[in-house]
């Protein structure tokens, strides 16, 4: 069983941030809208952080503070996980675009502050 430890929580949240950047790298939108396999991926990895970013204010709800937007991050994880016929790709591509890269800078920030346990 694995740690609910934030500083844990926060490196999962950077892996699959990282791993949606891959997947998406040299994407277009239109590319990204046809290839189911790619949308699976990135769905899931936003999954992943928005059950991280979870984790981590549980374990430490100061962090919101420097996570500002955790509660929307965690809120479009409940739609990808539980609304899959709500989910718009458009938005999903959108987020992984605009708003991911902040988070993840954030993150860094805040894993550079503190050494892993």
């Amino acid at each position: 069983m694995r740690s609910h430890d934030p500083l844990v929580a926060l490196h999962d949240v950077l892996k699959a941030g990282l791993l949606i950047e891959r997947f998406l790298k040299d994407l277009s939108f239109a590319e990204y809208q046809t290839d189911s396999l790619i949308r699976s991926a990135v769905e899931r990895q936003f999954e992943v952080v928005g059950e991280a970013l979870k984790r981590a204010l549980k374990a430490d709800p100061g962090l919101v503070a420097s996570l500002p937007d955790a509660p929307a991050i965690i809120g479009f994880r409940n739609v990808l996980a539980h609304g899959y016929d709500e989910v718009v790709d458009g938005l999903v591509f959108k987020t992984a675009r605009e708003s991911l890269p902040g988070l993840l800078e954030r993150v860094r920030g805040l894993l550079d502050a503190e050494p892993l346990p």
